[in-house]
């Protein structure tokens, strides 16, 4: 549905990524006009922009699926009730007037009369090796992201890091690649158990306790020399392309200065998924409360939660539960 500036929506979902799209459909089937803002030019977050190649083994109702195709089937299910989209607008300020909220962004504002903000980790940006002269290697043999696996066809790979990224790239990687070498600066990987198992049983090179120290080639990246931080000594291995899995730096931006309760960089938000401020709710990874698990399931279900409270501030007479889909038949 084509973007209407003026016009006001039942609720303004900030966040296209997975969260955000399920809450868009959600709301629909509540009958809710719609309207998706996201500062990216396409829609499904991380899982687009990030890895839209890698396989997600936690979304319900898969046993895996690339992430591409849960953001296309998320989109199809979302589009039903043709939710208006606002893409490549970064939010700046918000105000509210007369039982309304005006969320103005760098190109226009936009009115509701909720908010449900699913803005996953916020604005991020991978973390950047801090070697001599690595600049010169960002696009001859150096990623921070894997757009395309048919990139590393063949190819000698090095693997930096010991999160999930790092593991399931690895061993996604591993029966593409010529060889896959994985380096992580201890033993103790902070990924799930059962990527780890597959890592430890597959053909992978995995070094613990062992960092990058520099990378040489020319023009293209050719060769990685690794420390091992307990005998400190080094070796050169040959590399074609090396794939940094260190973490981001994320940051809510403006919405920081929204007058919301956060916790460092989330939201606190009630069992109704509410946020501080009364008509503005929060799902997904943005999001924190006791006990809170940082999973795509989890934020689904926040998602049903924030919208059915959503629907019930605008509209004090519906009912916050309104039955099974099933139902509906």
């Amino acid at each position: 549905m084509a973007d209407s500036p003026t016009e006001s929506y039942d609720i303004c979902i900030i966040g296209a990524g997975p969260t955000g799209l399920f809450a868009a459909f959600y709301a629909g089937l509540r009958q809710m006009s719609v309207k998706i803002l996201d500062s990216l030019e396409t829609p499904g977050g991380q899982l687009a922009t990030l890895y839209p190649e890698k396989y997600i083994y936690d979304a319900p109702g898969f046993s895996r699926i690339l992430a591409r195709d849960l953001v296309a089937n998320l989109l199809e299910q979302a589009n039903q009730y043709r939710p208006a989209y606002a893409l490549g607008e970064r939010v700046r300020h918000l105000h509210q007037r007369a039982g309304q909220f005006e969320i103005e962004t760098d190109r226009s504002a936009h009115h509701a009369k909720s908010i449900l903000i699913a803005a996953g980790i916020g604005s991020f940006l991978p973390r950047r090796l801090s070697l001599a002269d690595v600049e010169t290697y960002e696009n001859a043999g150096l990623h921070y992201f894997v757009r395309r696996i048919n990139d590393f066809q063949g190819r000698r790979v090095l693997i930096v890091g010991g999160g999930d990224s790092a593991v399931d790239w690895a061993n996604t990687l591993e029966p593409v690649a010529r060889s896959v070498t994985l380096i992580h600066r201890t033993d103790k990987f902070r990924a799930h158990e059962s990527a780890v198992a597959k890592l430890l049983a597959g053909s992978a090179r995995v070094l613990t306790f062992h960092e990058l120290s520099s990378l040489a080639g020319r023009p293209a990246l050719s060769a990685a020399t690794l420390y091992d931080n307990r005998s400190k000594c080094h070796q050169t291995i040959e590399v074609d392309a090396v794939l940094v899995n260190i973490g981001f730096q994320s940051t809510l931006g403006p919405i920081a200065g929204w007058n919301l309760e956060l916790d460092r960089s989330q939201i606190k938000v009630d069992h109704t998924m509410q946020t501080t401020r009364p008509g503005i709710f929060a799902a997904g990874d943005v999001c924190t409360y006791p006990g809170k698990l940082k999973l795509i399931a989890t934020g689904f279900g926040e998602a049903c939660t924030a919208v059915n409270h959503a629907r019930q501030f605008t509209d004090p007479t519906a009912r916050v539960f309104p039955g099974h889909s099933s139902e509906k038949q």
